[in-house]
Order: C-alpha cells, then structure tokens, then sequence
C-alpha cells in the first residue's frame, strides 16, 4: 500500500457504511477483479507509463457507476500525465473528471486530501516550470467544483492555497484578487467580520503582509500589522504568527526603532520554534542584529528559548559577533563579517543593516580610542579604524553635533582639537554663571512688574505705608 491507498484508507475511518451481505458473488468478484486491474496498472507506472495510463481509463470506463476504483484510477492518470508524462492539458481533463467524483462517489476526507494532494504538486514545481495559466484552470476547475458542492471551507482552504503559490511566483496583481476574494469569506451577513473566521482572518493577514513587506510598502504593512494586532477571536497556527512578528520586525528596522523589532522578532522566533520551522533560525539572526542595535549590553542567547541554538552552525558567526560588538573590537567584527560571508551577509535584509552597525561600532570605538588625547590628526584615526580620512571625519562631525565629544576639525591641518578637561569645566562654569544672572534677571523683572502694577483705585501700591500710625489710616 502507497501513500494514495493509505490517504483513501484515512480518508474512510469516520465513514459509516452498511453492508448488505445477501449482494451476490459475482458482485465481489468484479470489485476483486477492478481492484486488480489497478494494481496491476499501478505497476506499469515507471517502467511503462503509457500502458499504465490506458488501463486507469479502461477502469473508468468500464464502472457503471462513479465509484472508488475509478476516483483512485484518475488521480493516478492525473499524476502520470502531469508528473511524468509532462501533459498539463491532459491531466487537466482527468482532474476535472475526478471532481465530478468527489460529490458522492468517495469520503468528503479523502476528496478533500486528494485535491490538496494534486494542487501540491502542480503549484510546487515538482514537473519544472508551470505556465501560469495551466496552474489557474487547474484552480478555478477546482473552485467551480467546491462552490458547486457548496463546500466552504475547503473553498477558503483551496483560496489560501493559491494565494500562497501567486506569493511564491512574485504574482502580485493575482494574489490581489485571490485576497479580496478571501476577505469577502470573512464577512457576515452583518457586514462585520464573524468571530469563528478570526483564524483564517490572521492566515490572510500573513500573506498580505508578506506581500508588502517583498514590495517595501511599509505603509499598508503597518495598517496589516495593527490590524492582525487587533483579532482577538482566533487561535492561529504558531507559522502564521512567527509570519506576521517577522514582518513587523523588519517594519520596526526600517524605522529604526530597534529596540520594537528586537520584541517582534523574539516573537516571532518563539512562534517558529513552537512550528518547528525551520524559519526560526534566520529570524534568530535578524533578533541579534537588532540587539546589536539597541546597543544593549545584555546578551540575546541568555534567554531560555534562544540558548539551546547558541552553538547552532548556522548560528555561531552571530554569536561570535555580538560578542565583538560588547567587547568594542571593531576588527574582530569586520574579520567575522569577511569570514561568514555565506551565513551573515547573504542575507539581504541583514546586509542592508551591517553598515549601521558598523558604524555604531566604529563611533563607539573612535570615543574610547580618543579620550587621553587632546589633539589627533585625521589620518591616524583612519588607520586605526581601517577606513578612509573621509569616513573618520563624518563620524567625528557626528560625534560634535550629537555633543558626545567636544572639540573641533582642523580640515587645513586634517586633524581633530579636542577641549582640556580644564577648559571644558570652566566652560560649565561660565555657562552656569549666565544662567544664574539670567534667573535673577527675570526675577528682579518680575518684583518690578508687581511694584507697579500692585496700586489700585486710590493710587497707592504695595510699598505704600498703610496702617496705623500712617498718614493713610
């Protein structure tokens, strides 16, 4: 027994049948004689697949009614066809022949694992490239017969599919229309969306955000995102919310908000490792770049979730470099980026963000490298960084703009003037002084403001003699 006669063995537990022993022999034999003609043309099938092909449609033909040995024989043609015979056309028309089956001739379970089964693999690539338009009237022949049988959920289930695959192909003008279709799934008579459809709300969520997220539209991202944020009657598959944190932690990166993306992607690595998708791994690198980013001394693979992948192969070029990235080794860092080229800086997203860590690294490098000196010439620097004059003097301007070094650039001499310390106290003393004259400036303002402004009706004022013993009272 296969895989197909095991799918259709499942597919018939929750079936109750009755039986009617009083039906005649010659009866059994017929069913014992197709049953042989199946496997026996089942044989045929690598070494001689045409002659495999004609006896699955001699058992077609020859049932007077639709029934199981003629379901398993067209999926079979359908197979033969498309996988091996490399006939779309063809195996179109079995395939369309077989969903005629599927309304009475067979379970409803083992229709249902048929048809995902023959969508897997005409939209997985397994035969070489498809051409789109043999992959959506495989889909469509499909929908017409589930909307026909009335069969919701594996509508929905036949959609999300499809979705899926025009994602994969960069199809987005289809996955649109596949997506609009799957909202108007969601939707109650009410207009509003129906609780027990939260589930597949989030599913459609997924794939919509990945799709913004491929086209760097972060705008209809961030809308996708707060509203998955927002479902609350719904208990997701563990990918799909690893799916929906990942984006939203690239969404976080773009906006430089790092330490937002560092809570998404552990998120979404938890959810990843609960699926066991492989998946996890990547997202667990994209944890510690943002991390990094945040500057925090606290080391990411300390938590109970990420320690067990610390020494992961896949892994360890990351670990290394937060490592270099606490301890402030600039070229350590740069030596691991060389070296691990293949596990760090393939990945576009993460390369698109080692620029910025790089030059958080060399800023903090350049404020260690500098603090007992007063005066630097640009050059040594350079060297010391291992970059060019240019680069070391952008990050000093930073750092005097942002006010985290005092001091000036000399670009006639190319060198970097830092303030005495001396100097730099007298400064905060100076500037302490002002402040203090500007407050009793603005206070003796005030008292004279209220001097002459305290007199009333009768002319006098506050510093008026009034009481007894005056001239007033």
């Amino acid at each position: 027994m296969d895989d197909d006669d095991a799918e259709y063995m499942q597919g018939s537990e929750d079936e109750n049948y009755d039986f009617d022993y009083s039906d005649e022999e010659g009866n059994e034999t017929g069913s014992a004689d197709v049953e042989n003609m199946y496997y026996t043309a089942k044989g045929k099938k690598e070494d001689n697949p045409e002659q495999a092909l004609k006896e699955f449609r001699a058992i077609v033909d020859q049932e007077e009614e639709k029934g199981d040995w003629g379901f398993k024989a067209l999926k079979q043609s359908t197979k033969l066809l498309f996988l091996v015979l490399r006939r779309p056309e063809d195996a179109l028309k079995t395939y369309r022949e077989l969903l005629a089956y599927t309304k009475s001739a067979v379970t409803r379970n083992y229709a249902e694992k048929t048809i995902n089964s023959i969508l897997d693999y005409v939209g997985g690539g397994k035969s070489g490239p498809v051409e789109v338009n043999v992959l959506e009237r495989f889909y469509e022949a499909t929908k017409g017969a589930l909307a026909e049988a009335k069969n919701e959920r594996l509508s929905a289930k036949t959609n999300l599919k499809l979705a899926k695959l025009w994602l994969d192909r960069k199809e987005y003008h289809r996955l649109t229309r596949i997506l609009k279709e799957l909202y108007a799934s969601t939707i109650g008579e009410n207009g509003e969306d129906q609780a027990q459809k939260g589930t597949q709300l989030l599913e459609i969520y997924a794939l919509e955000i990945q799709m913004h997220n491929e086209r760097k539209n972060y705008k209809k991202l961030k809308e996708i995102y707060n509203a998955s944020n927002a479902v609350r009657s719904a208990i997701p598959h563990p990918r799909i919310l690893g799916i929906i944190k990942e984006c939203g932690g690239k969404m976080w990166m773009g906006e430089r908000q790092w330490n937002r993306a560092s809570e998404d992607f552990f998120d979404s690595f938890k959810n990843y490792d609960e699926a066991g998708s492989p998946q996890r791994i990547q997202v667990l690198k994209y944890l510690v770049l943002a991390n990094m980013l945040t500057g925090s001394e606290v080391n990411p693979f300390d938590s109970q979730e990420t320690k067990p992948y610390k020494n992961d192969p896949q892994i360890k070029a990351m670990t290394d470099l937060v490592d270099a990235y606490q301890r402030r080794e600039v070229h350590a860092a740069e030596k691991i980026l060389r070296d691990n080229n293949a596990t760090i800086m393939a990945d576009s997203f993460i390369k698109s963000y080692i620029g910025e860590l790089l030059r958080s690294l060399r800023t903090q490098y350049l404020i260690d490298l500098i603090k007992p000196y007063t005066r630097l010439e640009l050059a040594f620097l350079a060297k010391q960084l291992n970059v060019d004059t240019d680069e070391v003097e952008e990050l000093l301007i930073g750092l005097i703009l942002e006010g985290r070094i005092e001091g000036r650039i000399d670009q006639v001499a190319m060198r970097l003037e830092l303030e005495p310390q001396h100097s730099l106290q007298r400064k905060r003393y100076s500037a302490l002084h002002k402040w203090t004259a500007a407050l009793e400036s603005i206070h003796a303002t005030v008292i004279g403001k209220n001097h002459s402004g305290a007199r009333g009706e009768y002319g006098y004022g506050m510093g008026d003699s009034f009481g007894p013993g005056s001239d007033r009272w």
